[in-house]
């Protein structure tokens, strides 16, 4: 498909390097699957015709894929390979790979052959609908019901309603990003399970497509029951980052207030039946509570109030908006920036 093919917001974003799409693959521990996999990627890409790269990021694999790949890409001008120094997670070769990446669309997949490659172009020509995000959704997926079918279909329930971002397949790999989206995105931790929130935390505009689903071929899977409860734990990250990213003192100052409001209403308890009814309150728990409620009530306001000067030097000390602009139209368009003359 030639440039001028492209749709007009593509077509005009195209940048100084003149390429479209980067294709964007995590390999750990993938020696079987590599040669195929680069040679089915790279014919689909060619079939496309548009300017694209293949980067292939080893994430520390001990069975020889980064001497494998290092040999590949001598031989293919399409090829990068950027080879980490261990085994940092899928999150942090993801990172990586959107780092490198120079295309104006970029399309992720596993590297062990369950994606299909021929999938690339149809979730590519779904973007250009509008979106800024197009996730896939495996259809008959191979995978063992009891440990990866059943604690998916969970864990997609469980994002989409904390979240609320509704997909049916969180955990397809296969997915493709207008690049500013996926440079937005700072990943860390294992968050690559949650870019469509954290792609939505953006501003961006997402979808989900029907693909195709292989069994693997080679190897064993990286997944199981294990990772359920760093899913558990970045999901509360996630909540957190989409509903009081810029305002934490929300949180913090509400639960404050209100342990500050129970413990003198305590207070004012214990009061009364000391002044009025001469009781002895000295040696009741609910003193120590009431004392224990408000301490706890000005520890959280100064929690809030220092998450605030945190998200403040964040923000600044990088010059990060808390807002994304889609689009600027009008005399005005050539401004870099708010306030630029």
């Amino acid at each position: 498909m030639p440039d001028s093919a492209l749709s007009p917001s593509l077509n005009a974003a195209i940048g100084p390097t003149g390429l479209v799409l980067s294709v964007v693959i995590p390999i750990y521990n993938e020696y079987d699957s590599i040669p195929l996999l680069v040679d089915q990627v790279g014919t689909v890409l060619t079939e496309m015709n548009l300017p694209y790269e293949l980067i292939c990021v080893d994430d520390g694999s001990t069975d020889g894929s980064a001497d494998l790949l290092r040999q590949i890409a001598s031989r293919r001008q399409d090829l990068q390979v950027v080879i980490l120094r261990r085994n940092y997670g899928q999150s942090a070769a993801m990172a990586a790979g959107f780092n490198y990446a120079a295309g104006r669309v970029i399309v992720t997949l596993d590297g062990d052959l369950q994606n299909e490659p021929a999938d690339i172009a149809t979730v590519f020509h779904k973007l250009e609908q509008g979106y800024d995000l197009v996730s896939g959704w495996r259809q008959s997926r191979q995978d063992n019901t009891l440990t990866r079918l059943l604690p998916s279909k969970l864990a997609n329930w469980l994002i989409g309603k904390v979240t609320g971002i509704e997909l049916h397949d969180y955990g397809c790999s296969l997915k493709a990003y207008r690049a500013e989206v996926a440079h937005d995105m700072h990943l860390y931790g294992e968050l690559h399970r949650f870019l469509p929130a954290l792609a939505f935390i953006e501003g961006a505009r997402i979808t989900e497509i029907p693909v195709r689903h292989h069994a693997r071929r080679f190897g064993q899977s990286k997944y199981g029951l294990g990772r359920a409860f760093r899913v558990l734990m970045d999901l509360f990250t996630i909540y957190f980052m989409k509903t009081f990213l810029t305002r934490p003192m929300h949180i913090f100052g509400s639960f404050g207030i209100v342990s500050i409001l129970i413990s003198l209403a305590l207070s004012t308890y214990l009061a009364v039946i000391k002044f009025f009814r001469q009781a002895d309150i000295g040696n009741r728990p609910l003193l120590l509570f009431a004392v224990v409620l408000f301490i706890a009530g000005i520890q959280l306001l100064s929690f809030g109030l220092l998450a605030e000067m945190m998200m403040r030097t964040y923000h600044e000390s990088q010059r990060r908006p808390i807002y994304r602009v889609r689009e600027v139209v009008g005399c005005s368009a050539h401004r870099d920036q708010p306030g630029a003359s």
